[in-house]
């Protein structure tokens, strides 16, 4: 059973919050930005997974293997292209319109590779 319709494709970043926080998540928030905007930034619960290790046919994190997926990137324009890709691939992957930069401006944590108050780059 999916936990999206599939129609559904994008998710506001509220919806992606609600479904990818919390105790007992619905579903796994994916980064497919680059290792070095990743550093700079993320949500703190993300899994990383670079999208140009995705096209050239990399598995996804142990985390994310099995789960339902939120993918985001920066802007949004990545995470539609990797979310059509992982559904090609048989995973339940939606994408988060506006991306990371979406998510910092509704004010939701973003942090560095250390913990620390990130930037998205």
């Amino acid at each position: 059973m999916f936990l999206f319709n599939r129609k559904a494709s994008r998710l506001s970043v509220d919806q992606a919050r609600t479904r990818t926080g919390g105790e007992q998540p619905e579903a796994v928030l994916l980064d497919v930005r680059e290792k070095s905007e990743w550093k700079d930034g993320h949500a703190p619960d993300a899994v990383s997974a670079p999208l140009s290790g995705l096209v050239g046919g990399a598995p996804l994190p142990a985390p994310a293997q099995g789960q339902a997926l939120v993918v985001i990137c920066r802007s949004g324009h990545r995470s539609q292209r990797a979310a059509k890709l992982l559904a090609e691939r048989g995973a339940d992957a939606v994408d988060v319109e506006g991306g990371m930069n979406a998510w910092a401006a509704a004010g939701y944590p973003v942090v560095d590779e250390r913990g620390n108050s990130g930037s998205i780059s």
